[in-house]
């Protein structure tokens, strides 16, 4: 690197006006003396899970609002009976239509639906569902570690 690079000084090259070199010790994000965090900016608490402004429970059992997905809630009820009902806008053949079968899986986009009655398999997008309805009672306590 060439001089003045590197977080030396070189001799006889003076540091410009306003900055200002961290003490021996601090690392990168450090406070120096006389400097003010920007209004609006907040450094996040020791100890304190999730972001500002999100509050969870772990612990209880219960799906925190953030993680209170559909994705998690089809998650928790992967095996069970279900029926989904999908509406398809602006498609004149296909405008609404309902799939039966077995959660088999889900993520953040889609849902995976095995129908055990004809054998067949759907990749269903997460966009055009509608609602869910379980023929048994709904899982809806997360299982935290």
């Amino acid at each position: 690197m060439g001089p003045g690079f590197g977080g030396t000084q070189q001799p006889g090259m003076q540091q410009p006006p306003g900055m200002q070199q961290p003490p021996s010790g601090m690392g990168p994000g450090a406070q120096f003396p006389g400097m003010q965090q920007p209004p609006g900016m907040q450094q996040p608490m020791p100890g304190m899970p999730g972001m500002p402004g999100m509050p969870g429970t772990p612990g209880t059992g219960q799906i925190p609002r953030e993680r209170s997905y559909i994705e998690n809630i089809l998650r928790l009820n992967r095996g069970k009976q279900a029926t989904f009902y999908f509406t398809f806008e602006n498609n004149d053949e296909w405008n609404a239509m309902v799939f039966e079968g077995i959660v088999e899986e889900a993520g953040r986009d889609h849902i995976v639906v095995q129908n055990p009655e004809t054998g067949e398999w759907y990749l269903l997008l997460m966009i055009y569902l509608d609602y869910v309805v379980f023929q048994e009672e709904l899982e809806y306590e997360y299982p935290f570690a």
